[in-house]
């Protein structure tokens, strides 16, 4: 990955307004984009990605076929992860989400279990929801992702149709009966025959992910595996 170009006004600016790093708040370097080098390396790392047996996939067996589940970041309470996820969900840091979807790509692309992955799609929000936000941040982390993993683009391939209300307290049933009509596939004839990468935030008890993929194995020769940014 390539080092950002220098520009002489985000230099002078960076005098009086310092960028921060999204997950420790510390000024950042000129060469670091939005996390710095120390929590870089501190990044708690899942290394699922080559084991079919892994904590992630598991959340999905027996309730809808993937070919492969995977997270990047292990969500810690009051850690890291949370601190960045926060601020890429509800505080508008935007680049914080570039940034994780390219170290997500470049921490998976060259896993044996994601090499025939050939287009990429980010877990929908209501149009709402997302004109509130400004943004969808799952598909923040796919742009990131896409110019690190030359995956194909498939827009909006699908669609929640429904707002549902907020998962954060619900259990794993409630969590279905909440999302399981929510979601809508467009334009199947992009779809079809790819095999699609779903991409979240975090994956707690997987019903949105469950959601997603069912609704897009409709599509004739769909595959789908799944990657997070966390697990929680």
């Amino acid at each position: 990955m390539g080092q950002p170009r220098n520009n002489p006004f985000q230099a002078l600016l960076g005098l009086f307004m310092p960028r921060r790093c999204s997950a420790c708040d510390q000024a950042l370097m000129a060469f670091e984009r939005s996390i710095c080098t120390a929590c870089l390396a501190d990044l708690p790392r899942t290394r699922f990605h080559d084991d079919p047996a892994n904590p992630v996939e598991r959340i999905f067996h027996g309730r809808v076929r993937l070919e492969a589940a995977s997270a990047f970041l292990r969500f810690e309470r009051g850690g890291l992860v949370q601190h960045m996820l926060h601020r890429l969900k509800y505080r508008g840091d935007a680049e914080v989400g570039l940034e994780l979807g390219r170290r997500m790509a470049e921490d998976a692309m060259h896993s044996p279990r994601f090499a025939q992955v050939n287009a990429a799609l980010a877990v929908p929000l209501h149009r709402r929801k997302e004109r509130q936000r400004g943004y969808n941040q799952s598909q923040l982390l796919v742009d990131g992702l896409r110019e690190v993993w030359p995956l194909h683009d498939l827009g909006r391939g699908l669609l929640r149709t429904v707002r549902t209300s907020t998962q954060t307290k619900r259990g794993r049933t409630d969590r279905w009966d909440n999302v399981k009509a929510a979601f809508e596939v467009t334009g199947g004839e992009r779809l079809r025959d790819a095999h699609v990468l779903l991409v979240d935030d975090v994956v707690t008890t997987g019903a949105t992910l469950e959601g997603c993929a069912r609704v897009l194995q409709e599509v004739p020769g769909v595959r789908v595996s799944v990657l997070t940014c966390a697990c929680a």
